[in-house]
């Protein structure tokens, strides 16, 4: 029997991958992992849906499992972010601003859409994530992006539309805050990474409150995946101090697209099936 030792921690329907493994194990060492990740680059929550749904765990449960790590993982990011002075915090205020309220919106819209949709998404966005990281593009000119930063109108708006995805999605929205804050609002790296997190952490609160309401957080599932997930946040916040980051964003992104495409054609052909 799958698991027969865990049912406390884990329903048999999330083991499949894991058989014959210690599966709360198994998920705190992947939890670990992307919290790893997630500390280094501000991204990392778009990994946690796909990895899940792989070992195994039901369609929702796998999109929503890492909110609650995400909570404190986050904050423990963040909080090493910010003892290092890389926190803009008038920028996060106004990206909340915007963020927050459209997060409620896609959390809600997220139980229209199902399960096995969001999976899929999931994996586009993983895909969009790495060629991201592997070709970030060009950030605007310092004066344009201090005056965007100085533009409430500006800010709130494009927060608006991360805050609708992030929910949608139910991760942190690091996926394109660190982007946003890096190529149109001129934050550098660790910057971007650090404030992101912190907005991250506001972010994930209202998302988790409606699954949770909703009925859709598998509890041993999350909780799990949490004890990895925050130890590994402070681990790559840390690392980012000694570390190339230049070339671990591209092995990074490499990683995310090759994984994204084999994801996503696994998926669909699940779909179709």
């Amino acid at each position: 029997m799958c698991c027969i030792d865990m049912v406390v921690f884990l329903d048999r329907r999330a083991c499949g991958w894991v058989e014959g493994m210690d599966a709360p194990a198994t998920l705190a060492l992947v939890g670990l992992g992307v919290g790893v990740i997630y500390g280094t680059f501000g991204v990392g929550s778009a990994f946690a849906t796909p990895i899940l749904s792989l070992l195994g765990v039901p369609g929702m449960a796998a999109v929503v499992g890492p909110l609650p790590a995400l909570l404190p993982g986050s904050a423990a990011g963040a909080w090493s972010y910010a003892r290092q002075g890389k926190v803009d915090w008038q920028l996060g205020r106004r990206t909340l601003a915007g963020a927050l309220p459209a997060a409620v919106v896609g959390a809600a819209a997220s139980r229209v859409v199902g399960g096995p949709v969001l999976l899929v998404l999931s994996g586009i966005v993983l895909a969009v994530v790495g060629l991201r990281v592997l070709r970030p593009g060009h950030a605007v000119a310092a004066d344009r992006a201090a005056a965007r930063r100085a533009s409430r109108r500006f800010v709130v708006t494009a927060a608006a539309g991360v805050g609708a995805v992030a929910g949608l999605l139910a991760n942190g929205g690091g996926f394109l805050l660190v982007p946003l804050f890096l190529l149109a609002l001129g934050l550098d790296m660790h910057e971007a990474a650090g404030t992101s997190l912190v907005v991250a952490v506001a972010l994930t609160t209202p998302t988790l409150v409606v699954h949770a309401l909703g009925g859709d957080v598998d509890w041993a599932v999350a909780a799990a995946f949490a004890a990895g997930m925050i130890p590994g946040a402070l681990l790559g916040a840390r690392a980012t101090r000694s570390l190339d980051t230049h070339r671990l964003q591209r092995a990074f992104g490499m990683l995310l697209v090759g994984f994204a495409a084999w994801y996503l054609v696994r998926q669909t052909m699940a779909l179709m099936a």
